[in-house]
């Protein structure tokens, strides 16, 4: 990469963090982040009414987090229940939104970390899971594996009572279009990250993955260290973007690794690996927070659905640079 490109990156990423650029060092008694996808998001390309919807949606998942936390749930009940919320809406590449494989399938992953304990579990290419965030979090609780896949895991899900679904219930005309016009909306995935009383972090991510994609790929999303990552003793990151990238730079355990060994702040750490990312020529960002509830959410891409919530203070949600 030249000295141009390398700047033009640098830059980027400090436009996306306008709202956030590295905050006082401070202790939340618990806080919530979550992500809607990073890409093409532009005022330009956004009707007052679409981005209503993308904010009131995201609001409402927020929401749904942030009153598990201030009952002195769980952040993984917290995180889990906020991208259900998500899941269950058409507008995000997750759940019920999930875009099209070039066969004109759907197929989805997720994954689920608990901070407390370095436990993880995730589901790929599953097909009838309403909720695959859930069946995440049952491979992480009611086996021993950390992943499974395919019919395999759809399977599983049914085994655990989770709600099952005909594969049509995934079918919406507006990503069915654009499969149609081989539009590849390259950034959907959707994320959470969550610092409960106890001083417990947990980390989820959920997706439809890439419009169009061939032979059975799978992203970052349910790769533990690559999309999801939470470890108590650093922080809980979700990311968004190009999963080939993230899975070659192991993008969300390198945020607490930079944290750790370089002893750096989250916001310091999470904009460096941001950077390291469009060095490889990957595009996208990520959500991390610390275990004092401090919260960092760079992106390299024109915008980034996002949002975030602290103990005893109101939502905000931003999407732009």
């Amino acid at each position: 990469m030249d000295l141009k490109t390398k700047i033009t990156a640098g830059f980027l990423i400090i436009i996306g963090l306008a709202i956030i650029a590295d905050p006082k060092i401070e202790t939340n008694k618990y806080a919530i982040a979550i992500h809607g996808g990073a890409g093409t998001i532009t005022r330009k390309n956004m009707t007052p009414e679409k981005e209503e919807a993308y904010r009131s949606k995201l609001t409402e998942a927020l929401n749904t987090g942030y009153v598990v936390l201030e009952n002195g749930g769980s952040s993984l009940n917290a995180v889990e229940a906020t991208i259900k919320i998500l899941e269950n809406s058409d507008l995000f590449n997750a759940g019920k939104g999930a875009v099209f494989t070039n066969a004109g399938t759907n197929e989805l992953d997720a994954s689920i970390m608990d901070g407390s304990n370095l436990k993880a579990g995730a589901v790929a290419g599953v097909k009838t899971v309403k909720n695959p965030i859930s069946a995440a979090r049952k491979v992480m609780e009611e086996t021993w594996h950390v992943m499974l896949s395919g019919d395999g895991a759809d399977q599983f899900a049914a085994a655990q009572n989770l709600e099952i679904v005909n594969p049509s219930y995934f079918y919406t005309q507006r990503r069915w279009d654009s499969l149609k016009k081989i539009q590849s909306e390259k950034h959907g995935t959707v994320g959470c990250v969550a610092l409960d009383q106890n001083g417990n972090l947990a980390a989820g991510t959920s997706t439809g993955g890439l419009t169009n994609k061939q032979w059975g790929r799978i992203g970052d999303s349910p790769i533990i260290g690559a999309g999801t990552y939470a470890n108590n003793n650093t922080c809980a990151v979700s990311g968004t973007g190009q999963g080939e990238y993230f899975i070659r730079g192991n993008v969300a355990f390198d945020v607490s690794a930079v944290m750790e060994y370089e002893n750096l702040s989250v916001g310091k750490a999470a904009r460096k690996v941001i950077g390291k990312l469009s060095d490889l020529g990957g595009e996208g960002g990520v959500i991390a927070m610390d275990n004092r509830g401090n919260i960092s959410m760079p992106f390299n891409t024109a915008g980034m659905y996002r949002g975030f919530r602290t103990a005893g203070n109101q939502p905000e949600i931003l999407i732009y640079k």
